[in-house]
């Protein structure tokens, strides 16, 4: 999606064939009251693999130039601008562990600090076969207090193999046993309060087994259309955030080619 920050000039109001399902029509608009511009999709069964035209990357690419012009001018600090003064364990519990803090804040500025420390790497696995379907995996979210539809995910101890994570996880949720694994991403769920790192994976040549859910879980497994659980994530019917960043960036390599089905 296109943030506000970026659409400095003009608009463009332009219609773009998504992959014969339907058209995807992204227009700009300009708030006469704010001088902001908005973006907006519009269109029904939209296809995600939708390219861009070379106008509009140009247009694009001018809005963005002042912003990436003004970042680079300021200097790139790499040293750690925050001074720890006291750290105070408040909780522990097999997977999380909470510490309370007192900083001096990069300004200087006296100030606390909570971070939850993560004892698990989170796992997320994108399962594709031939035909191009994906699975999914439903469960309730305690934490949320809501239903959620996500790809297939669990944790792996930190010091141990993700891959070999990835594989019990994939086999446990869905009964699936892969053949061919690529990593697709790493990323930090929520680094404001959290060092939680999380990796994900597509695992193709699949064969089926049977599910191995744990105790504890209730799960519904859903096979169905990868650009399926694209629109669901478009639709905002996938919220999870390691499951929307390894179904668009799946997604964006099936489309330029650097995977395939």
């Amino acid at each position: 999606m296109l943030s506000e920050a970026n659409l400095l000039h003009g608009y463009v109001y332009e219609r773009i064939k998504a992959g014969g399902n339907g058209e995807l029509i992204i227009g700009l608009q300009k708030r006469a009251n704010s001088g902001k511009y908005a973006a907006r999709l519009n269109g029904s069964h939209c296809h995600a693999n939708v390219k861009l035209s070379a106008k509009n990357r140009k247009l694009f690419d001018k809005s963005t130039f002042m912003d990436t012009e003004f970042q680079n001018k300021g200097l790139q600090m790499t040293d750690d601008p925050w001074t720890t003064l006291d750290v105070c364990q408040v909780y522990d519990n097999p997977w999380i562990q909470v510490s309370h803090r007192k900083v001096l804040n990069p300004s200087g500025g006296k100030g606390i600090y909570g971070i939850v420390h993560f004892k698990n790497t989170a796992i997320g696995i994108v399962p594709l076969d031939q035909a191009g379907n994906t699975w999914l995996v439903g469960q309730y979210r305690y934490a949320l207090g809501c239903y959620s539809w996500e790809i297939p995910e669990g944790g792996g101890p930190l010091g141990t193999n993700m891959l070999d994570s990835a594989k019990r996880e994939l086999l446990e949720e869905t009964g699936i046993v892969a053949k061919q694994w690529t990593k697709l991403l790493e990323l930090h769920l929520s680094n404001s309060v959290t060092n939680e790192f999380g990796v994900a994976f597509v695992a193709q040549g699949l064969h089926y087994m049977e599910a191995q859910p744990e105790e504890s879980e209730q799960l519904q497994v859903r096979q169905l259309p990868f650009s399926q659980a694209i629109q669901m994530v478009l639709n905002g019917e996938i919220t999870d955030a390691l499951s929307v960043a390894a179904l668009f960036k799946t997604n964006e390599w099936l489309r330029t080619g650097l995977l395939a089905f």
